[in-house]
């Protein structure tokens, strides 16, 4: 169609003079809405209720989404480089609003399948694509930053939660008068979901109308004033060539930095997804009774929350003055000795206990944001929207990894609301082990060998 030919990539080159610092907020402007996959233990309770189901089977709904947006990003990656982000931007917002409405769909109708097609398969699609579709091209806007490029859209998913938690509380009492948003148990019926998936798809759409129609590419030959390529060419481990993304998973660069993000982020969700109820368990007494509040825990995880979104710029920002490889010895090292130590003083104080927590998810974060930049380093940017798609498989087995160690430690050690600080042991020493093995692959990290390098005449057939 003439009028969606406004999508393709010719016609997202950005006039002389155009400012690259209008591309982060396109980008941005999708991942604060593709964040919201970290808000949905907000209506979780409420799901629960209304299909008279377990936590389990509403629970899958995010995980399928996880899985998906692995899955997604790592087929659709090389499409996304041959079309360009502002198409992939398009169809991420389609997919992503569709899933919303089927969800929709499924909850009025009261069939939970339909959820997990909505939500959970057609809106994972739209997750992976939006979640590569701009890195590429912040990549080659900021040749000289991309740490600190990447970073900045990147935050927007792990800040996304921040603005969906409390704005899908509010809809849901404005839905629902017996729903009350600041009552941590209070239940929403199911007209209100129905509103709330209705609202969130056509307002997230809207939102991410902004980022497609602002996002340019690059004019072919266009550098920052003042950069100099030859600058890149004397740091460590980065490369002036190219390696296509086929080439790139044959490499063992590839491999060693899959097993990098899937510790990091193994890790990570250790901590993530047991937030709330573990500050409340290091913190049990004799009695049986915790001296954190539900509250207090609530206002734990939000603080998370905000240490995982500046840790996403933060670090990856820290990443340009160091390097990748320093960074990612630092995140998983460092880690090593905070999970230690969450393990044998982290009861002792509630102040030990969420400063170490947050160290540990600002990594986390940093170590999402920073490896597009890393595989930036190692295999040039001529498909590097595709290479990071297809390592993103790393966070799909993570996604699944991470729950599965925390839970089943703490099934065999007793009934949730019982549970104190010796039942994390097992599981936070089992962390310990994994961040090590994340720390050895690093290590192992190389310049990509010649013989993968694309010839300049390819790379410049493919990018016509």
């Amino acid at each position: 169609m003439a009028v969606l030919s406004i999508l393709d990539r010719e016609h997202t080159i950005a006039p002389p003079g155009y400012s690259r610092w209008l591309i982060p907020p396109a980008a941005l402007a999708v991942h604060l809405c593709i964040g919201q996959a970290y808000a949905t233990s907000v209506y979780k309770t409420s799901m629960v209720k209304h299909f008279d189901s377990s936590q389990t089977a509403v629970g899958v709904v995010f995980s399928i989404a996880i899985v998906m947006l692995g899955l997604s990003a790592a087929i659709g990656g090389t499409w996304v480089e041959r079309n360009g982000p502002r198409k992939a931007m398009f169809v991420a917002a389609c997919f992503w609003a569709t899933g919303f409405l089927v969800g929709a769909l499924g909850i009025g109708t009261g069939q939970l399948w339909l959820v997990y097609l909505g939500y959970g398969v057609i809106g994972g699609i739209g997750l992976g694509i939006g979640y590569i579709s701009p890195v590429s091209t912040l990549i080659k806007w900021f040749p000289d930053r991309p740490g600190l490029a990447t970073g900045l859209a990147i935050m927007g998913f792990g800040g996304g939660a921040l603005v969906a938690s409390p704005l899908s509380r509010q809809l849901l009492g404005l839905y629902d008068s017996s729903y009350d948003p600041n009552v941590s148990t209070s239940v929403a019926g199911g007209s209100a979901l129905v509103g709330l998936f209705v609202t969130l798809g056509i307002g997230y759409f809207v939102i991410m109308m902004f980022g497609v129609f602002n996002i340019r590419v690059p004019a072919e030959g266009w550098k920052p004033d003042g950069f100099d390529p030859r600058t890149v060419q004397q740091k460590a481990l980065v490369t002036t060539a190219n390696v296509s993304a086929a080439n790139a998973i044959k490499t063992p660069q590839f491999w060693f930095l899959w097993v990098v993000l899937f510790c990091n982020v193994t890790a990570g969700i250790g901590i993530l997804e047991q937030a709330s109820p573990m500050i409340q368990d290091f913190f049990r007494g004799d009695g049986g009774k915790s001296s954190v509040a539900v509250a207090a825990a609530a206002g734990f995880v939000g603080l998370l929350s905000i240490f995982n979104m500046a840790g996403r710029f933060g670090w990856s920002t820290t990443s340009d003055l160091i390097g990748r490889k320093p960074i990612y010895a630092m995140y998983l090292g460092v880690g090593i000795i905070a999970y230690a130590l969450l393990a044998t003083v982290g009861h002792t104080s509630t102040v030990v206990f969420v400063l170490l927590a947050a160290i540990i998810i600002s990594f986390y974060g940093g170590g999402f944001a920073a490896v597009p930049a890393y595989l930036r380093d190692l295999f040039g940017t001529y498909q590097v929207g595709a290479i990071h798609g297809r390592l993103l498989t790393a966070w799909s087995a993570a996604g699944i990894a991470g729950p599965l160690i925390i839970n089943g430690f703490l099934d065999h050690e007793g009934k949730p609301g019982t549970l104190t600080v010796s039942a994390y042991r097992p599981a936070l020493f089992t962390m310990v082990g994994v961040l090590a093995v994340g720390f050895v692959a690093n290590l192992l990290i190389r310049s990509v060998s010649e013989r993968f390098h694309e010839t300049s005449e390819s790379t410049a057939e493919a990018t016509r």
